[in-house]
């Protein structure tokens, strides 16, 4: 963790976070007279981006100089529990991240305060409603990242195949996928994980609910389901590589995209810089649909504490650290994530990058997203949608009967 330890006068300490805002955001500091010390949590400026983070910390200070912003940076792998522990104790930071997972559950179990009076003009719609329960907002978006489908620009070409558009659906995609697929030359036309992540996407995109809408019940095992998962698993030896491939093993997809050997690829921005330097040009879009589009949505949130006795000062720092044009050229300049800001022309930097040349499209899914369903027991849920879609497509069962397992056993779960 790179925090500074409290100092033993409460000047040396004032000192010390006005110079670089750092120090534990759980351990309640006496505030500098005549200021409000906000304290705040967070994982994402870890291993890398605390500069980052501490020159948008001055920027606010200098513009909100009767506020002190008290940061302290863990590292994802045990940011959460820290923060449980915190939140439990009554010792939890004024304002701190979450992501959209645990933002459900923390906006459920009363810890987090509503803010109000947001401007929320500033941001892109679906990210800020990602924030928002029973009609309250409880936070607001800080970055995203999501899933288009790339392209092997090549590949198309030289098969005849005309390149994806906007318009596009799983039709489509499907008879392009059939036409690019080359087994002799070890070409596949598609590649999409059999995975839990995959499928609440295509469920969505074939008009299908995953959960119902208090989330006491699994809805997956549904017409929409059914067809929505013989979608994503007919590409299976078909038009995609299967498990004897090598397909699921470690930077299989990546490596076979950079290779030249798949012409379609559903993944998420995060692999453009590792796609740079590919041998061949390749671009982006939006991902087909069905009756409808949904692309996946990744976003992590700002919020404040319910117990904060600074929650004015703290809604200032976070809507700040959120949308602000500091905020906003630091992380396009250090490649930290995307910001939610609605204004596209303070994204002109991120957008007029040459590869890929349809940066526009990772905007446009913006504007029809699905979130992850959320549950309390969230990993064993995942594993077992996983567990269930792996077994159909390895053909240890049918669609249908992996379906109503795993739907049985995730009812299972919310039941407990």
């Amino acid at each position: 963790m790179r925090s500074l330890k409290t100092a033993a006068a409460a000047a040396a300490l004032a000192v010390l976070l006005a110079a670089c805002g750092q120090g534990s955001a759980t351990k309640e500091a006496a505030a500098p007279e005549g200021k409000s010390v906000v304290r705040y949590m967070n994982f994402s400026a870890n291993d890398g981006h605390e500069k980052d983070l501490t020159a948008i910390v001055n920027a606010f200070q200098a513009a909100n100089p009767d506020i002190t912003v008290q940061v302290e940076t863990v590292p994802y792998a045990t940011y959460f529990t820290k923060l449980q522990t915190a939140v439990a104790g009554g010792t939890a930071a004024d304002a701190f991240e979450l992501n959209y997972e645990n933002f459900v559950t923390y906006a459920k179990n009363g810890s987090l305060a509503e803010l109000k009076d947001v401007d929320s003009s500033v941001y892109k719609k679906s990210l800020y409603e990602a924030f928002n329960a029973d009609g309250l907002q409880y936070g607001v978006p800080e970055s995203f990242s999501n899933v288009v489908l790339f392209y092997n620009k090549a590949l198309f070409k030289k098969a005849g195949v005309a390149e994806p558009t906007p318009e596009w659906t799983w039709k489509d995609e499907q008879a392009a996928a059939q036409k690019l697929t080359d087994k002799g030359a070890k070409v596949w036309g598609d590649y999409q994980p059999v995975s839990y992540n995959e499928f609440y996407k295509v469920l969505a995109q074939n008009g299908g609910e995953f959960l119902n809408a208090d989330r006491t019940a699994a809805t997956f095992n549904s017409p929409q389901g059914v067809e929505a998962a013989k979608f994503l698993i007919g590409k299976v030896g078909t038009t995609m590589p299967t498990e004897a491939d090598g397909a699921g093993t470690p930077d299989f997809d990546s490596k076979l995209f950079k290779s030249g050997k798949l012409a379609m690829w559903h993944t998420g921005i995060w692999m453009f810089s590792a796609m740079a330097d590919a041998p061949f040009d390749w671009d982006v879009v939006v991902e087909p649909g069905n009756t409808r589009k949904a692309s996946a949505m990744f976003v992590n949130g700002l919020v404040v504490s319910a117990a904060s006795k600074n929650a004015a000062a703290a809604q200032k720092w976070i809507t700040f650290l959120a949308a602000s044009d500091e905020t906003t050229k630091t992380r396009l300049a250090s490649s930290w994530e995307l910001p939610p800001v609605a204004d596209e022309a303070k994204l002109a930097p991120y957008l007029e990058q040459k590869k890929p040349a349809n940066r526009k499209a990772v905007f446009s899914a913006l504007e029809e997203t699905v979130l992850p369903p959320v549950i309390e027991r969230q990993q064993e849920m995942q594993d077992i949608v996983t567990t269930e879609l792996t077994s159909a497509a390895a053909g240890r069962k049918p669609v249908e009967k992996a379906l109503a397992d795993a739907q049985t056993k995730v009812n299972g779960l919310l039941k407990k």
